[in-house]
């Protein structure tokens, strides 16, 4: 299970990701990329995740990973988006990647191209079924460490995201929820 406890991850020496969670215009509703992973050996095979990966040394920031991460997975050029502030670190112990998540905004719908070597499709979430606490709900999974494990998860259409990826779009729904009130 994914933790937030800086001393139960420090001395694994995670490897540091960053992820963008990037709201755009579509029509004049606002949409949240995700992306479906392709499949490949590894624990984050064809799973839905935000755009993201891990920092190069070229990169200055974690920002800066974020929007490079980005531009390379779903061709959203960084001058497009203006990251507005970053979320809660959180890490994910099968991989055992440190993730830095930034919530980022394009005033305009992006030119999306996906990268097809890592993506196999992209997902636009509208914000109002992301505040739709309907789509949250249990579901049984096998992962990596766990055969049949319940887990909180987002459910719409035909996807379900959960996770990390889950655990950051609740604090995500949870934060915009609250600016709303």
């Amino acid at each position: 299970v994914p933790s937030l406890e800086r001393q139960f991850y420090k001395d694994k020496n995670p490897r540091i990701s960053a992820v963008m969670m990037l709201f755009y215009p579509i029509g004049g509703i606002t949409h949240l990329a995700l992306i479906k992973r392709n499949a490949y050996p590894g624990v984050h095979s064809s799973q839905i995740s935000f755009p993201g990966g891990k920092a190069e040394p070229d990169d200055k920031t974690l920002a800066d990973t974020a929007l490079r991460e980005t531009f390379e997975e779903i061709g959203v050029l960084p001058g497009a988006m203006e990251v507005v502030m970053p979320f809660s670190e959180i890490y994910i112990p099968p991989s055992n990647f440190l993730v830095c998540p930034f919530l980022g905004v394009a005033e305009e719908e992006p030119d999306f191209v996906p990268n097809p070597e890592e993506v196999v499709e992209l997902i636009h979430l509208p914000l109002d079924v992301l505040l739709d606490d309907g789509i949250v709900e249990d579901v049984e999974m096998e992962t990596s460490y766990a055969q049949r494990i319940s887990v909180p998860a987002f459910r719409f259409r035909e996807h379900i995201v959960w996770g990390a990826t889950a655990m950051i779009l609740s604090e995500l729904k949870e934060t915009i929820k609250t600016a709303l009130k």
